[in-house]
């Protein structure tokens, strides 16, 4: 199995929670991955709080899904969570690597390749929460190569208010509604859309307000070419390359 090639032109390819068409999402495993590839420019992440008010990287709410145990992320504490063994791409257990990295080891991993963090806050964070975890890129001096994005514009209201020049993108599923170009533009977001909803209004007029554009989850061929076309700036996929 490989990626699949895309024309991308000027657009940059951003690898959704790792290269996970090729390794199991959001582990060290497909963030190393995705940072062999050259074409990726960024890695794409998500981030829970535990019970004991640690961070782990990790995507859904709960691990039932990529585990054979059913945890509630924010019910559980990080030493628990980060013992757990994730099951492989196949649905099997085998892999001792497997496992929710650090939000250290996810930066660690994009410093060491060169790639752009694409870190999401997942669910409503308490502001101080979103100056925590912004304070962990300034340590490991890597701030400047971060877009943070949150389908949570309270989210992104905090960070503006301590980070007014830091790059972050509001996300938007489901529904468009015009409003959301106010909020692009006062609180300075980029769009990251999901491309089933993209029109080439909708880029027009966010490039317009001098706005990027980040569409996802952008898995074939068809698709890709019809963001390229589009002139979107990111394209967010798990296997186009």
């Amino acid at each position: 199995m490989n990626t699949i090639k895309l024309d991308s032109k000027n657009v940059k390819m951003i690898a959704h929670r790792g290269l996970s068409g090729l390794e199991k999402e959001n582990t060290c495993s497909a963030f190393v991955a995705a940072g062999n590839r050259e074409k990726y420019f960024g890695i794409e992440t998500d981030v829970h709080r535990t019970s004991d008010g640690k961070y782990v990287i990790f995507h859904d709410d709960n691990t039932g899904r990529v585990a054979l145990d059913s945890m509630i992320i924010e019910d559980t504490s990080f030493d628990t969570l980060r013992n757990l063994q994730l099951t492989d791409i196949d649905g099997k257990r085998g892999r001792k690597d497997l496992i929710m990295p650090t939000v250290e080891e996810y930066i660690r991993i994009c410093k060491k390749y060169g790639k752009t963090c694409v870190f999401e806050f997942k669910n409503e964070f308490a502001e101080e929460e979103i100056y925590e975890l912004v304070e962990i890129f300034e340590k490991e001096e890597y701030l400047d190569h971060v877009i943070f994005i949150s389908f949570q514009l309270v989210n992104l209201v905090y960070l503006r208010r301590r980070y007014p020049n830091v790059n972050a993108q509001y996300l938007v599923e489901h529904k468009w509604e015009d409003s959301i170009y106010d909020s692009l533009e006062k609180y300075s977001l980029g769009l990251d859309i999901d491309h089933h909803l993209l029109t080439q209004e909708i880029v027009d007029r966010v490039h317009a307000k001098g706005l990027e554009v980040n569409c996802w989850t952008v898995n074939d061929l068809e698709a890709g070419n019809r963001m390229v076309e589009m002139g979107v700036d990111y394209i967010t996929s798990n296997i186009l390359e």
